[in-house]
Formats: C-alpha cells, structure tokens, sequence
C-alpha cells in the first residue's frame, strides 16, 4: 500500500481535529487543480458552523429571550433601522469600526454587539471590565493576533468598560489602532468622562436610548407566548393593563421588564387548568424597588440631583418633591441631598428669605440625627419651603465679581490705615494711621474708604429690585 502524501496527512489530521471541535474546514479537493472558490468571510482556517443554540433552562428569562437576529431585536431604530448606518455594516456592507454603545442597562449593547459578531462572522470574546485585567486583556489579544494570521477577525466585546483604569485602556490602543480587534465597548456611563480620548478618537460612540413602551411590551408579549425560550409552558395569564403596568415601570429597561415578568408568573400557582393568572399584586411585588434602581455613584444619580436642583430654582414645588421621592426611593445617601439643599438655601435664595437656611439647615441637621425613613419628611418640608422662597443669587454674584477682582489685583497691598499695628515696628512705619472706629466717629463709614486704592468705589453687592 502507498502512503499518504504529507499533504494529504495534514488534511486529514486537521479535518479530524475540527470535526472533534465542532467547525468546518473549506479545503481544496484531492483532485482538483485550483482552490475551491470560498465567499468574501470565508477562510481556510476555523470557519464557525452557526449551530443552533438550546438555551439554558435555568438561566434567567432576560438571558434566554436574548435576541439571536436582528429582526428580533427591538428598539433603538435610530441605529438599526432601514438604511441606517449601522444596519448596513450588520448586513456586510463596509467595513466595522470599533464602536463605544453607550446607554442605560436593559437597552441591547450587549446583544448588539454579539449580532455585529454573528452577522459579520467575526470571532466574538467577550470580556467583562469587573472581572477582567490587563492580563485578560494581553491573551484575548494574543489569540486574536493569531487568528488575524489566518484570515479571522475578532470582535473584542468589552462590558463595563468605564470601569477599566487608564493603564487598561491604553493597553487596548496598539490592537485597535492595526486592526488586530474590533472593540466593542459598553458602558452605562458618559463616556467622554469615563473612556480615554484616545480610544474615543478610534471608535464611533453610538448612543442606545431607554426602549419605549411599546418595545417593551412587544418584548414581554414574545416572552409570554413563546414555548422554548419563554414562560408560555406556564402557561401564565395577564391583562393588558398590567402587562402594559409591567412596561411602563421598567423605564425603558427590558431586563428589568422581564425579570419582573418571570417573578410574578413564577410566584402565581396555577389553578385547577393549569393557567397562572397573575394578579396585580404579584407585578407590584416583583417590580419591587427595582423601577427606581440605577447606580449611586453613577452619572443617572447626578442628573436626579440636578434636575432636584433646577426644579427647586423654578421654584415648582411638586416637580421638587417628584425628583426627591426619585433620589430616597432609589437609595440615595440622604445627607447627599440635604447638603444639596443647604447649598441652594443660600446660592439660589440668599438674602431674598434669610429664613431658607435656617429651613435647610435644620433638615440637614436633622437627617443626620435620625435617619430614613423618618427624614424624608424634614427634607420634605425644606423642599418646599425652598421651591416657594423667593429667589436671588445676588450673593453669587457678588462674591463672584470680588473674586474676579481679588485674582486681578491679588499683589495690591492692604490700605495702612486697615492693618493691624501689633508691634511698636509696625506703629512706626504707618500701620494702623488714619483708622477711625465706626462705632465713635459714625461718618467713617462713608469718609474712610476700605477698599484698595485701584479699586475705590467699586460695587459688588447689589440687591435684587424684588428684595
């Protein structure tokens, strides 16, 4: 018997080893001349089979009604659209850059970017920024270098990625910047603060918004009534109402939707059919606090607190007390908000009611002594009393006017007649000449002037018409 060319050897081994793993090799026949003619994504090396995933039945329903086409995909049609731009490099039309998806959880960047991996036939790692470090990283990169020699691209899907330090960042530049990977980053965050700029200036920044309403509840109804992924072998019942209850709380959150969705036909008993009708008070107990949930150290905290602020400046006493019942039903440090408080009492009311930071001070004060619940109702009362006050930031604006003042001329000396003559020293050279005591010689505070010399006469102070 004749033995196998080397060639030939080397074949075999390899289809052997990628039957064994699952992929399929496009190899050129024994007889034939010339390479067999492949698509523009295939490659000689590990071409993915796309198998049909089972999902995990115990995995949570968020996970298992992920979206596995883009025409399951719900939301964010200023992205994905008809003739958007994104849209057509899902469907292989131009290059993929590397994208940042910036928007709230439950809005799809996690599943956008296994789509573009999927529709693309690139190589999808995915890698999440708590648990990962620049070691993860360099091997993630490492592989994908090699894959690149083959003809394989990777998407290199990056969750969270505002919680890598700069040192991790920077160590993503070189394989971004040759095309070693495709980065995907996701981040609930303002990435202008929280990704470096030179990540910014190689990646399109795309922004997903909350999902509407409808979204949501298309997204709750697929749950419902499907028999593989979903809740319809429970066989579950819901009116309309409440399904359309269940969407609206979740504030443009699908997981959020769904994982209230699960809880409240999971926590119903089915009923002699078999049906599990699902009653108001099982949606409001699964909702729970999770409709006010969001992270406390994170950019959605602060626009709670700026839109508390501006509403109290309005002075719209209920669109205050909406935005506070939002920060404490959330979970926000209740001495955060009174110290808010105090700050407006005097930038925004000032001398216009006097009596504002004494309200505000209080309710600090307060808060401090005795904690939530129970301070929810002196910040309450201080809110208001705040948003009726009447308004000035003339203190503002004059503290601010002598600052400026106080920068330019920041080396004129202080008056002679206005320093205080301690020693005999300082007697004889002048300090202390010419002070005359208001409280004995009451024309001094009109003759005797306290302000430097190159700045006689000037006026920072000026009360509102209203005051």
């Amino acid at each position: 018997m004749l033995s196998s060319s080397p060639t030939s050897r080397i074949q075999r081994g390899r289809a052997a080893r990628d039957a064994a793993s699952g992929r399929r090799l496009f190899l050129r026949p024994a007889d034939a001349g010339n390479p067999m003619p492949t698509r523009a994504n295939e490659t000689l090396f590990d071409e993915p089979e796309e198998p049909e995933v089972t999902p995990d039945e115990h995995a949570p329903l968020a996970e298992r009604m992920r979206p596995r086409t883009l025409e399951e995909f719900a939301g964010q049609r200023h992205i994905v659209g008809e003739g958007r731009t994104l849209r057509r490099m899902i469907e292989g039309e131009g290059a993929l850059p590397s994208l940042i998806l910036w928007g709230a959880p439950g809005t799809g960047k996690t599943t956008l970017a296994r789509l573009l991996a999927h529709r693309s036939g690139a190589r999808f790692v995915p890698l999440s920024a708590v648990f990962s470090g620049v070691k993860d990283l360099r091997a993630a990169i490492t592989e994908a270098r090699e894959q690149k020699r083959r003809g394989r691209r990777t998407i290199l899907f990056i969750d969270e990625i505002h919680r890598f330090n700069k040192a991790q960042q920077d160590a993503l530049l070189p394989a971004v910047e040759d095309g070693t990977v495709t980065l995907v980053g996701a981040t609930t965050e303002n990435p202008s603060f929280e990704v470096i700029g030179a990540l910014l200036s190689r990646s399109r920044t795309l922004t997903l918004e909350p999902l509407g309403e409808d979204d949501i509840t298309l997204i709750l109804r697929r749950a419902l009534e499907d028999e593989e992924r979903g809740l319809a072998g429970l066989r579950p019942k819901l009116s309309d109402d409440l399904l359309a209850r269940v969407a609206r709380a979740a504030a443009g959150d699908a997981r959020v939707a769904l994982t209230a969705l699960e809880s409240a036909v999971l926590a119903t008993e089915p009923n002699k059919r078999g049906e599990r009708r699902v009653t108001e008070e099982a949606v409001v107990e699964a909702l729970g606090r999770a409709r006010y949930a969001y992270d406390k150290g994170g950019e959605e905290h602060y626009n709670l607190a700026s839109a508390l602020i501006k509403s109290l400046r309005n002075s719209d006493a209920d669109a205050a007390l909406y935005w506070l019942a939002r920060l404490i039903e959330g979970g926000a440090d209740p001495v955060f908000i009174a110290r808010r408080l105090c700050i407006l009492a005097s930038e925004d009311v000032g001398l216009a009611d006097p009596q504002a930071m004494v309200q505000a001070a209080a309710a600090a004060q307060i808060t401090q002594l005795i904690g939530l619940p129970e301070a929810l109702y002196p910040l309450s009362q201080a809110t208001v009393y705040l948003a009726r006050a009447p308004k000035s930031n003339a203190i503002k604006r004059a503290y601010h006017a002598a600052a400026a003042d106080a920068a330019e001329t920041a080396r004129e000396p202080v008056p002679l007649h206005l320093r205080n003559a301690v020693t005999p020293l300082m007697r004889r050279v002048g300090y202390g000449r010419g002070y005359r005591y208001v409280h004995d010689d009451p024309a001094a505070r009109e003759e005797m002037p306290s302000l430097p010399e190159g700045l006689r006469g000037r006026k920072y102070w000026e009360e509102d018409e209203k005051q």
